[in-house]
């Protein structure tokens, strides 16, 4: 009976631990092996949502790139990440004109890929910050690349 209960308390405590260190994962690893698609922008309180039928992706690269589309342009340039926090540098984009919403959607999301932001991943859902934590991306995990 007691070899019964240890070896179900230390199961527990293993595969609690797992679980911990999957859900919590904040740096760079949890970021690669998918293309983000964007499920909605702007305040935290009142997100806008992704234009439907746009295609966007974000790819973050094992060696420090971002490309992408966030509905109209593709984009690239680097990024680093230190614990929870991402910073963009030289974020480039082509210079298309599209339809204003997809205008508007793109333009909220190049404010918010500038300088040094934080980021949360919960699930297959990732969410970008702004410097004040007021304005937010909704990003989804589609299949790896």
């Amino acid at each position: 009976m007691k070899t019964t209960i240890l070896t179900s308390t230390v199961l527990l405590v293993a595969l609690g631990l797992g679980f911990a260190a999957c859900a919590g994962r904040q740096d760079a690893s949890g970021l690669r092996g998918h293309s983000w698609k964007l499920l909605s922008y702007g305040p935290v309180d009142n997100p806008t949502p992704a234009v439907p039928d746009a295609r966007t992706g974000l790819i973050f690269g094992d060696d420090g790139q971002l490309s992408g589309n966030v509905g109209c342009n593709s984009l690239g340039g680097a990024y680093t990440v230190r614990g929870s926090q991402i910073t963009f540098e030289q974020i480039v984009s082509t210079m298309m004109a599209c339809a204003e919403p997809l205008m508007q959607q793109e333009g909220a999301v190049f404010s918010m890929l500038a300088g040094r932001v934080t980021f949360k991943i919960e699930g297959s859902t990732l969410t970008i910050y702004d410097k004040g934590g007021a304005n937010a991306l909704r990003f989804v995990a589609e299949a790896g690349q």
